[in-house]
């Protein structure tokens, strides 16, 4: 008879949310509640300054958002080969690295997991996107490696990868009754992926799955990028970005550039950062502009700021209309307004790079357009209605099927061998 206690465990580490999912041997895939009855759960941490406590996810953000004094991190993944993941910084009295911060979080979803579960999981399966890094094999083998290095910190004795489309893909097969054809499209926080893939109820039980895979690519874009475009379009502005000083010469705009990207905000707020953007004084005809400026970096406003574009992206998207960004956090009555159709534009050089890399997956395989029986969503950002109507114009003739965007890679996990 087979342990209660074996099985598989599979977590979806991503960049803005994570899930966690598993399965008994020859089981169904069950998700894994994270934070009350949710099942994806944001990929936040926030050192507690005032209690020296930590906190996750949900939790994590409001905390932030409420003002309470402490550390916010956030995009922990993007970190991942990269040599900011093993720097380290203050955090209550206390020097951390990048390295422990992900450790932290993996071990708070691994203690998650064995609350729901009544015992500790040992075997793991962690999804990966096909590239952590562009262009750099050793890069990506280091990310894969400081993941690895985590899952065996925090206590997982087996831990195996597995590419995060084809986990999509093995989710979807079991909801299929014929043999397809299918362009897995995974958009995440930090990268998009895809994968073509054979697929069918008697493919199902093969043990060696590798010949049904036919082409995979991926590109470092995702949703993460879609906010740092629009916050630097639609909220920089009002700090400075693109704004002319003296000699109608711009202001620099690298700070702008940092302050809008989510995994180095934090960074922002350093001693140095802020001395250096209060020499900036100079660059500016508008006063009020640099003071705003000053007040981020000072108040450490900028994850806020970031969660406001984050949160506006979202309502836009669903409701495919106007939406007013809500900055009285930083200045009474202050709003910024996201239009619809300047969404589209000035995203749309991102969502070409994706639909391309989707397109060349397509290639790669040998296929043409037609060949395709659908086309599978997965990945929070795969449901951005521009991004939908950008791949939809490219494959025209391919039905698209929005899959479980936030868990049905942690429940393909389960189901690799």
């Amino acid at each position: 008879m087979t342990s209660s206690r074996a099985g598989t465990l599979g977590i979806d580490f991503g960049t803005s949310n994570s899930a966690v999912a598993w399965a008994a041997p020859d089981g169904t895939a069950r998700l894994i509640a994270l934070e009350g009855d949710a099942l994806a759960m944001p990929t936040a941490v926030f050192y507690n300054a005032e209690e020296g406590s930590t906190h996750f996810g949900r939790e994590a953000i409001t905390h932030y958002l409420e003002g309470t004094e402490g550390r916010l991190m956030r995009s922990l993944k993007s970190l991942l080969g990269s040599p900011l993941l093993h720097e380290t910084t203050l955090i209550n009295n206390q020097l951390v690295s990048f390295q422990d911060i992900v450790t932290t979080f993996l071990a708070a979803l691994r203690q998650r997991a064995t609350e729901s579960l009544g015992h500790t999981p040992q075997r793991l399966v962690m999804g990966r996107p096909v590239h952590f890094v562009d262009d750099d094999l050793a890069r990506d083998q280091q990310a894969q490696a400081s993941l690895l290095q985590a899952a065996h910190a925090v206590g997982f004795q087996e831990v195996s990868f597995q590419l995060e489309p084809i986990a999509a893909a093995l989710d979807y097969e079991r909801r299929l009754s014929h043999e397809s054809t299918v362009l897995v499209v995974d958009i995440g926080g930090g990268t998009s992926d895809f994968t073509v893939v054979r697929l069918g109820p008697e493919r199902m039980t093969r043990t060696d799955r590798t010949s049904d895979v036919l082409a995979t690519t991926g590109v470092h874009i995702g949703g993460t990028d879609f906010d740092r475009q629009l916050n630097l379009e639609h909220v920089m502005p009002l700090l400075g970005y693109r704004h002319l000083g003296p000699q109608d010469r711009p202001v620099p705009s690298s700070l702008f550039m940092d302050l809008s990207t989510w995994h180095l905000i934090h960074w922002q707020y350093q001693p140095r950062v802020i001395s250096h953007a209060q020499g900036l004084r100079s660059n500016y005809t508008d006063e009020h502009l640099h003071a705003r400026l000053m007040r981020v970096l000072q108040e450490r406003h900028g994850h806020h700021i970031a969660h406001e574009v984050e949160q506006g992206k979202i309502r836009c998207s669903l409701q495919d209309q106007d939406t007013s960004l809500d900055l009285s956090f930083l200045e009474p009555e202050l709003l910024a307004t996201l239009h619809a159709h300047a969404m589209r534009d000035h995203l749309a050089p991102l969502l070409s790079q994706a639909v391309a890399c989707a397109q060349a997956c397509v290639q790669a395989a040998g296929l043409r357009d037609s060949d395709l029986d659908a086309i599978y969503l997965t990945g929070g950002s795969s449901a951005l209605r521009p991004f939908q109507r950008a791949l939809q114009a490219a494959f025209a003739q391919v039905p698209l099927v929005e899959g479980d965007l936030f868990g049905g890679v942690a429940s393909g996990l389960v189901y690799s061998r």
